[in-house]
This record gives C-alpha cells, sequence and structure tokens, in this order.
C-alpha cells in the first residue's frame, strides 16, 4: 500500500513538471475568450465568479468530448454573451482547463487568507465541488483515451486540483438553506 501511495505522488510530480514545463514552453494562448474574461469580472460576487469558471471549464470539456460542440443548443444560446465555443487541440483544451482551475483555486484561497465567515465562500467551494465530482468521470476517461504525455500531465494536475477541492470541502460546512415560511 505505502507503495502504491508513493506511486501516485511520484506520478503527480511528474505530470505537475510536465505542465510547468509545456506551460512554459508551449502556451502562447491565454486561457479564457474575451467574451470569457469579461464574464468572469463582471462576476463581482464569489459564487457568481466560480460560477463562471465552471461554465467555462464545462464548455472546454464539451468541445473535447463532442466534436459538434458549436452546434450545442445551449452553445448557440449563450453565444452573445459567451462567444464562440473554444477551439483547438485537446492539450490546448486541457490546459486552459488546467489554467481556469487554478485561477479558481487561488481565487477561493484568496478569500479563505481574509474572510472564511464570508456566506458566499461555503458556497462557492460547494459550487466547485459538485463540478470537480462531475468533471471527474470525464478527466479518467480523457486520460484513458490518450497516450500524449503533455495532455496526461495537464489531466493528472486538474484531477489533483479537483482531489484537493473535493477533499478542502468536506471540512467547509455547507451554507444552511433557508426555509420558506
Amino acid at each position: 500500500m505505502i507503495k502504491m501511495s508513493s506511486f501516485r505522488y511520484f506520478l503527480i510530480l511528474i505530470s505537475i513538471v510536465v505542465c510547468l514545463s509545456f506551460t512554459a514552453f508551449a502556451q502562447k494562448r491565454d486561457n479564457l475568450t474575451d467574451k470569457e474574461d469579461l464574464q468572469v469580472r463582471e462576476a463581482q460576487e464569489l459564487d457568481l465568479r466560480l460560477q463562471a469558471y465552471i461554465k467555462i471549464i464545462d464548455r472546454r470539456l464539451l468541445a473535447i468530448n463532442n466534436s459538434n460542440a458549436a452546434q450545442d443548443k445551449q452553445i448557440q444560446k449563450d453565444i452573445d454573451l459567451w462567444g464562440d465555443i473554444r477551439t483547438g487541440s485537446s492539450n490546448d483544451l486541457y490546459w486552459d482547463i488546467q489554467k481556469t482551475l487554478d485561477e479558481a483555486i487561488q481565487k477561493l484561497d484568496d478569500i479563505a487568507e481574509r474572510d472564511t465567515k464570508n456566506p458566499l465562500f461555503s458556497r462557492a467551494v460547494h459550487l466547485l465541488d459538485d463540478a470537480c465530482k462531475k468533471w471527474l468521470p470525464q478527466f479518467k476517461a480523457g486520460l484513458s483515451k490518450t497516450s500524449d504525455e503533455k495532455e496526461k500531465g495537464l489531466i493528472l494536475a486538474s484531477i489533483e486540483y479537483c482531489d484537493q477541492i473535493i477533499e478542502a470541502a468536506a471540512k467547509v460546512p455547507k451554507e444552511e438553506k433557508k426555509k420558506k415560511n
């Protein structure tokens, strides 16, 4: 059991090194389109900003998993606000996902350092937690489909981020829903 745990950490370390080298040399694009960036900047409340990040990652996964994603009804409905669905190689799209997850985590970390009593903090953490639980099977499926080492590293980094989010969310109490009178 110890060997398996050590092996897992070794794989994670390797994936992070691959991601860093990949981003340092191969990535020259932003992880967000101009319209997506505008949506993130306009979402000033923490939970709304996390919802924007979640939508962006959902759109990237749709692009990876569906070759006709641009024709998707929801994509067409959202085109004015969110723009066309992002295109690129699966490496590019997984890089976008990993970078967007990193931004979401940084936003939560910033708030955690300053104001964990903020009621939006709990809501935002659990929104991201729910999304990660939805994304993990898709990441694992992508991992099993690819033979590209860079892509594997990006997917493994996203899986690790999701695992960290799920673990952290277990320590954050869920907000109590208000009862209607």
